[in-house]
């Protein structure tokens, strides 16, 4: 199969290119290679001649439509978006004009594509979103996120996942597109980008500086490995059913808090510090406006239709993450200096 993947460059897409190469799938990855994206994060295939690499922005309808033509994909996997909350609250335009204008480009394009070669059954259209839509929950263990909860979006990230989220379905109602949706809690792992908080702490603790944490600590995600992420998306794209979402989730609930906690344990077993503990680092800081209480993903589709579970708990996943950063120094070193990196970013409200 040749897949078309838009952020291929980027955490989550790059997990998925590694992954589908193995597989013996062709790639043709499309990156606009913004701030959070690195090519070093497929450089273990890029030498592949199943693998293709087209420098372009999904906002750039002409640039996709000569793509398109060029590679004549069998199905797109479409993971390319502006995602990070903070940078959401600081400068929303860009997360509407990415994640909302630019997949009604890929979809406008993918159709007239799919419609041009006869409507084949086959082709596919993944979109790849998060539980951020969903909005927040209780604090009920027995209250989760399903593939029927109503969206409630909070921050202008959400929002604009939520409504790329409602154009892709529009079009499958409308015009028929094959599509496939899922909907993911909060990935970690090796290759990702340094602003969001396993990596933040990871890095913040190996310079001694202070490990933040937002609010009181008590927010609630469930984690999922990115290399488990990937077999989820490829499953999906093979074998999920024509018009269906699937929420894919890690089964693995922390606190913000407890999930820092559990890193510094990591570290201070792997890398200890001269004199202390790492979570003596901890520092409360102020919260991040509208932030929401808990995600909680109920997996029960995913794992009874398609047979997948995540193949590793949250502190084995962690384990792995944590030897990965201090193996890479070369990777996430360059990242200190791009623009935001390390700073505090979405105070504005």
């Amino acid at each position: 199969m040749k897949i078309l993947v838009t952020g291929g460059a980027g955490f989550i897409g790059s997990a998925v290119i590694r992954r589908a190469i193995e597989r013996g799938h062709s790639i043709v990855n499309v990156d606009a290679l913004t701030y959070a994206a690195c090519l070093d994060n497929v450089a273990s295939v890029s030498k592949s001649p199943k693998y293709s690499f087209e420098h372009a922005d999904i906002r750039d309808r002409n640039a996709l439509d000569d793509i398109f033509e060029k590679h004549q994909p069998d199905a797109v996997m479409h993971l390319a978006a502006e995602s990070h909350v903070d940078r959401s609250i600081d400068g929303p335009a860009d997360f509407i004009e990415t994640n909302v204008n630019g997949t009604f480009n890929m979809l406008e394009v993918a159709r007239n594509y799919w419609q041009f070669h006869g409507k084949p059954e086959t082709f596919r259209f993944h979109h790849v979103s998060t539980d951020e839509v969903f909005g927040s929950l209780p604090d009920d263990p027995d209250v989760q996120f399903t593939e029927e909860t109503p969206y409630d979006p909070r921050s202008p990230y959400s929002a604009s996942k939520a409504s790329s989220d409602h154009l892709v379905r529009a079009w499958h109602e409308t015009y028929g597109l094959p599509v496939v949706l899922t909907n993911c809690s909060n990935n970690y792992g090796p290759y990702h980008f340094p602003e969001k908080l396993v990596p933040v702490i990871i890095l913040n603790a190996l310079a001694g500086k202070t490990l933040p944490i937002y609010g009181n600590g008590r927010n609630i995600r469930d984690w999922l490995y990115v290399e488990d992420h990937a077999n989820a998306l490829l499953l999906v794209l093979a074998q999920g059913t024509n018009g269906r979402s699937y929420n894919i989730g890690g089964e693995n609930e922390r606190t913000n808090l407890e999930l820092v906690q559990t890193l510094c344990k990591i570290l201070d077993r792997l890398k200890p510090r001269s004199s202390g503990a790492y979570e003596e680092l901890i520092t409360f800081v102020q919260d991040r406006p509208g932030h929401d209480a808990r995600y909680a993903i109920d997996p029960r589709r995913i794992r009874d239709e398609l047979d997948w579970r995540p193949s590793v708990t949250v502190e084995e996943g962690l384990e792995k993450t944590v030897q990965w950063y201090l193996d890479n120094e070369d990777w996430w070193k360059p990242f200190q200096n791009r623009t935001g990196v390390g700073e505090r970013l979405g105070t504005k409200s």
